[in-house]
């Protein structure tokens, strides 16, 4: 939340950031206007988590032995169990 004004006159601006998915490229120009109008801004998401995907199926592609699912649980369980055995014995008596 911002605030604007002086002492008497407060005005509150309430910035909200949204997640828009483009399916139509002309509907870009129409934000961009909004844009120019400093009515919003636009950034471009340069969050990694697209390249991250990629790599992680680029690995998966050329794994020949993957686990199945059912792998994958006993796993976890596994080390679910020993962490909490752990965090157990440490936090002994502190209750």
């Amino acid at each position: 939340m911002y605030l604007c004004g002086g002492k008497n006159n407060k005005k509150y601006i309430y910035m909200n950031t949204i997640h828009i998915e483009v399916l139509n490229p002309a509907s870009l120009s129409l934000l961009k206007e909004l844009e120019k109008l400093k009515f919003i801004t636009i950034q471009k998401n340069e969050s990694p988590s697209g390249d991250f995907i990629d790599f992680v199926q680029k690995l998966r592609s050329k794994s020949h032995d993957l686990p199945s699912l059912e792998e994958i649980t006993a796993e976890v369980e596994q080390q679910r169990s020993e962490m909490y055995a752990i965090s157990a014995e440490e936090n002994k008596g502190n209750y």
